[in-house]
């Protein structure tokens, strides 16, 4: 599948909605598929977290991308039909600029001089992405989790810039439980007398911190029901490592320890706390004096909320939320209620469930170039 990672360079300050500005802002990310005579095919992807804007596999990368399974030709984001944009987020240190990235002023990284990092922020990164593009008018924009809030934010930045949007296991807002487990684990990465008050070297990062922030989020992306139905209590086979008595026991210890460890060193730890935070900050109230209010300014003409009814950080009520503000009475908004035991991240992992949903709604979607 032909693809093009490019980075955007932009020529001016880019203002941030908390005050500041960042100067010689990159913002990376990658296409595949065509875009149409009429620049009307076009679909917008934002990230979760921690992924990068490689979401599917191409000639130039083979690598599968986190989204593998959603992307391609006769997949539900059909790049025979559509142009599809993968954004990697503002203040993400995969290719954006961050606080992992040199400060141009300074000719040190930003660390903690970063200006604080909004969704509304990444959403208009995004946007300049398209606009770079010739794009005037997307024909949807995308996003699970974090993304699914970046699509809210754009949507209320820039009422006329697509015709659909898809929001999947996100919210209008995190809801106290989810920022108490984000600040846990942002305290965890802080704490780590490696992380030096964000002045770590590369090769000197928090790694316990950025351990137990990871095993917390693990436990919190997936459901209770799915741990008993595929560890049970089994055992470990590790052997435990001699003198600690409290080592690990369990294959779901094993499993939480490995996708610890894999994390490590792919994630900047400053990345971590900024985007955190963003998420934790969002609040679409801000545009409209209420939620309600926010989503009925929305002019997409066609929506669909996707949520999971085992997902904690993004309850299934708050999924009901969207689609009835959505609801006006003249746009077509579908509301995706799926059983998936993986929780949060079932997005990425019961494609039975999301395939089927995401391929329909956008199998409608009419096109001015067939």
């Amino acid at each position: 599948m032909a693809s093009a990672r490019k980075i955007l360079k932009l020529d001016r300050p880019f203002p941030m909605r908390r005050g500041g500005a960042l100067q010689d802002v990159h913002i990376a990310y990658e296409t595949w598929g065509d875009l149409s005579f009429c620049n009307d095919n076009a679909i917008l992807i934002f990230t979760g977290l921690s992924p990068s804007a490689h979401a599917a596999s191409s000639t130039e990368d083979p690598a599968p991308g986190w989204w593998e399974d959603m992307i391609g030709p006769g997949r539900p984001i059909d790049t025979r039909r559509f142009f599809v944009i993968c954004v990697n987020s503002l203040g993400s240190p995969f290719g954006s600029t961050s606080p992992a990235s040199i400060n141009p002023a300074t000719g040190q990284c930003y660390r903690l001089t970063f200006p604080v990092l909004t969704v509304e922020d990444i959403a208009r990164a995004g946007h300049e992405v398209v606009a770079s593009l010739g794009i005037k008018k997307l024909a949807a924009v995308v996003g699970p989790s974090l993304g699914g809030m970046t699509v809210l934010a754009y949507c209320a930045l820039f009422p006329e810039g697509a015709r659909a949007l898809v929001s999947i296991s996100s919210a209008a807002r995190s809801t106290p439980f989810a920022i108490a487990l984000r600040s846990l684990q942002r305290e965890m990465i802080r704490k780590d007398p490696a992380w030096l008050d964000g002045n770590y070297a590369q090769d000197a990062i928090p790694v316990q911190g950025m351990r137990l922030a990871r095993k917390l989020g693990m436990i919190t992306y997936r459901s209770a029901k799915e741990w008993l139905q595929r560890f049970g209590r089994e055992r470990a086979n590790a052997e435990r490592k001699p003198g600690d008595p409290f080592g690990i026991d369990f294959e779901v210890e094993s499993y939480l320890e490995n996708h610890a460890v894999k994390f490590i060193g792919q994630f900047d730890p400053n990345c971590y706390l900024y985007i955190s935070r963003a998420m934790d900050l969002f609040d679409l109230a801000d545009h409209g004096g209420s939620v309600a209010e926010a989503l009925r300014r929305f002019t997409v003409e066609r929506a669909l909320v996707i949520g999971v009814e085992t997902d904690l950080l993004f309850p299934i009520e708050q999924q009901q939320e969207l689609a009835d503000g959505l609801s006006n009475g003249t746009r077509t908004v579908q509301f995706a209620r799926l059983a998936s035991i993986q929780g949060h991240d079932s997005f990425l992992v019961d494609m039975d469930r999301f395939r089927p949903v995401i391929s329909d709604f956008l199998a409608d979607l009419k096109l001015a170039t067939p």
